[in-house]
């Protein structure tokens, strides 16, 4: 009976082997006939809104370092006579 109960656990871990095998050959399938294509139609304006939003922010970063460059230096000195 012990044996006859190993050989039933066995068999369903076999058809559960199976089952999962067949799932992910699904979802190889639908990555590789949906997911893909539309990534590499869609990928370059991806890259181009990157690219766009890193010019943003490399711009700020350059108008902060000009503001913060601006409030570092001193004004000239109202009370001194010009030459």
């Amino acid at each position: 009976m012990a044996n006859e109960d190993s050989r039933h656990w066995e068999q369903q871990l076999r058809e559960a082997a199976a089952r999962a095998e067949q799932e992910v050959r699904r979802v190889v399938t639908y990555l590789n006939d949906e997911v893909v294509p539309d990534i590499r139609r869609n990928g370059s304006d991806a890259l181009r809104a990157a690219a766009a939003e890193l010019q943003r922010l490399a711009q700020r970063m350059d108008d902060r370092r000009a503001a913060a460059a601006a409030a570092q230096t001193p004004a000239p000195d109202k009370d001194k006579p010009t030459p």
